[in-house]
Formats: structure tokens, sequence, C-alpha cells
């Protein structure tokens, strides 16, 4: 039941969580001598991106290295993650380390240094981290981190163009991906775990990306290595368009280009459209998405056959005040296509829950935030149609529904 290749996960809603232009740094003091020096403005980081209803520190520590590097030079700011989790669970599979009927964890324990300013700009993340994800077994924090992206799970340097050239930026290492609807860690997210779509999408990619933004409209192409296969044949592309304050649309579609490496996944193509509607203290995110997965082979034996995946899900969020909020997910998907794996008890893909499967999940998560620290809880259910034993959930992979309490708590500073 542990697939390596979901453990290459969401890093991104639609593209934003790559862009590490500022949205305003911090605001020069005035002052003069008849009134006391203003107090410095809140600087609102975009990277790592946040979809609510927790927020980023809004007020982040920096250190100014104008004086040392020149016009290179900028402000550096260090900020983290520091949380933790418990939970429970009906149906566990004991498949992974970690996974049981209930279980405390470290959740994240990371720190981000970033400069994003100036024509020479970088993102780094490090620490410790687990991925929770419905309908997948959980793994705890000490084995998911060397077993997924390592320390140092996202990392790259950014050339901001100038001049003529402000609206676009190069940047590349390892990239959070452009596909899908939610981002990498618990965080970021409207709910604390991942949902069954993020399953099957790529997460972190080794490559380069060209960005262009102006205006409502944004686009992003990138040549990476997909399923983190250490292989550039992948090519990504996202165009997006605020159609008016309120709503934007934005497409994304990514395919592997040739010399198959990896998984079955990331042999295929992953293609999503989402829109984004914002109403006051309202978000409201669907999004549909097809995962493509052609034949496999292995030398003349047929491993896998080729299927589609169709899915869709529903997120968002409510907030009742700048301390209360609530947010909810649902989601479904179901493999289409050839309804059978070529040879009996091989995965199949990229549904996960057998040939032919269909599964839907619901998730509720209200949350507390206040100023650094944070507490939130996911109740959510996860149910397989068509399932078949051997991919589902219990010890004996047998059955048809799982339902999770899962809690987290922690500060971000």
């Amino acid at each position: 039941m542990l697939k390596i290749e979901r453990n290459v996960r969401k890093l991104a809603p639609l593209g934003t969580a790559l862009l590490l232009s500022a949205f305003g740094a911090t605001a020069a003091m005035a002052q003069d001598q008849a009134a006391p020096a203003a107090p410095a403005a809140p600087t609102a980081l975009s990277t790592p991106s946040f979809a609510g209803p927790l927020a980023a520190n809004p007020n982040p520590f920096s250190v100014d290295t104008t004086d040392w590097l020149g016009d290179a030079g900028g402000k550096i700011y260090i900020t983290g993650a520091v949380t933790g989790l418990a939970y429970w669970q009906s149906n566990p599979t004991h498949a992974a380390p970690g996974d049981a009927a209930s279980y405390m964890d470290l959740a994240n324990a990371q720190v981000d240094i970033q400069k994003t300013d100036g024509w020479l700009q970088f993102y780094v993340q490090a620490g410790e981290y687990s991925l929770p994800t419905l309908g997948q077994p959980y793994t705890k924090s000490d084995f998911a981190t060397p077993a997924n992206f390592g320390v140092v799970p996202v990392a790259y340097l950014k050339l901001q163009g100038e001049g003529d050239f402000a609206d676009f930026s190069l940047e590349g290492g390892k990239l959070p991906t452009l596909l899908g609807n939610e981002y990498l860690f618990t965080y970021e997210n409207m709910n604390i775990e991942r949902g069954l779509l993020w399953n099957i999408e790529p997460a972190v990619s080794r490559g380069i990306q060209v960005n262009y933004s102006n205006g409502p409209l944004t686009i992003s192409l990138s040549g990476n290595d997909g399923f983190y296969t250490n292989k550039i044949n992948w090519f990504d592309g996202l165009v997006s368009y605020a159609i008016t304050s309120a709503d934007t649309l934005a497409f994304v579609g990514g395919a592997n280009l040739g010399g198959h490496t990896g998984g079955p996944l990331n042999r295929g193509g992953d293609y999503t459209l989402t829109w984004t509607h914002t109403d006051g203290s309202w978000v409201f995110s669907p999004y549909v998405q097809l995962n493509t997965t052609p034949s496999y082979s292995v030398g003349t034996v047929k491993v896998i056959k080729s299927t589609n995946d169709w899915s869709g899900a529903i997120l968002t969020s409510w907030s009742f005040d700048d301390n209360w909020k609530i947010a909810g997910r649902a989601e479904y998907e179901t493999s289409s296509g050839n309804t059978s794996p070529a040879i009996p008890l091989t995965p199949a893909l990229p549904g996960f829950f057998g040939p032919g499967s269909a599964a839907y999940s619901l998730t509720v998560t209200p949350s507390y935030q206040w100023k650094a620290f944070f507490a939130r809880m996911d109740v959510s259910y996860t149910a397989t149609s068509s399932g078949v034993n051997g991919y589902q959930f219990g010890t004996k992979f047998n059955s048809s529904n799982q339902t999770r309490l899962m809690f987290e708590t922690g500060v971000l500073f």
C-alpha cells in the first residue's frame, strides 16, 4: 500500500507558490523631530504559499545584507513552522511506519530562508515533515522525510528581470510543482491532510522554470523531472487569468515527453482546470483533473494497461473572525479505460484502489489562530466504490472506508 510514487506530491496550487515576488517589503520608517518614528509596516511573503485559513507571520524576521553584497544584497527573511499532530483512524493498514489505530508525531520542524528583492533571489526550505494523505497509510515524519525529498525539500535560485524585463523571471532547483490545487505541507493547506487528487500529482520536481506576470495574466513554463526521477523529461505549463478581482481561472498541464523513467504515473500526464472565487470571508475553489497513464511493459511483458483517471474536488473556507475559521473539502475520483492490470496484483494506477475503482472523500477542518499559534482538527471520511480487495483499507486491505480524526497544533514564526 505504501506507494513510493505517491510520495512525490502537491506543492501546488497553481503556480502562485512558485513566484517569489514580494508583496511589499518592510516600509521605511517615517521620522522627524516633532514625532516618534512610525512602526515598520507588515511584510507578506508569497513563499511558502498559504491557501488559508492559516496565515503566515505578517512581520517576519529579516537581516539586511545590502552593506555586504551591494546590488546583489537585500533583506533575507527567516521564517518557519513547528507543528505536531495526533490522530485516530478506523481500519488502519499498518503498512507504513506510523500507520496505527492512533499515533502522535512531529508534523513539521522547518526553517525557510529567502531573499525576495533585487535581481538575485533565492528560497531554501529545510527540516523534517510528514505528508498525511487521505486514502493512504500514515507515514511518520522521521521516515517520510528521507523517503521523499530529504531534509531540504525545496530550494531554488531565482533571477528576476528588471527594466523592460521586469515581468519575467527564471528559477531553477528543487521547485514546487505547478500542478494541482493543494500544497505540500500541512500548514499551507485548508485541511491538515492532502486529498485524493493530491495523491496522484507530482509535488516537488527538479528543473528550471520561466515565469511571466503582467496584470491579471500569469504564465509559467517548466522543464523538470516530473515525479522526482532525476531525469528531465517532463514539461509543465500554467496559464492563470484574473477575470475579476474576485475570480481567477487557471489551467495547468504536465506530461512526460519521452524516456519513460520512473513508475507508471511518471510516464503519463496531469491536467487541471481550476476556478477560485473569493467573496468577503468566503473562498471557493472547485477544480477538475485528468491523469493519464499509458501501458507499461517490462521487456515483452505488459505490466500495466493504459488508464485514465477523472477526478474533481471543491475546496472552501469561511472566516468567522480573525481567529476562528472553518474549511471543507469534497472529492471524487474514478478510473476508466482498461479495468484490470495485465498481471494480477500489480498496482492499478492512477487511483490506487484497484482496477476500475472509484473513491470519494469528505473533510471538515475547524481552526483557531492567535498570532503565531494555531490549533485545528480534521474530521474526514474516505470510501471506495468497486474497490478491489488487496488495494483498500484494513490489515487485510479489504475494507471499503476509513474515518480519521486528526489534530494539529504549533507555531508559524
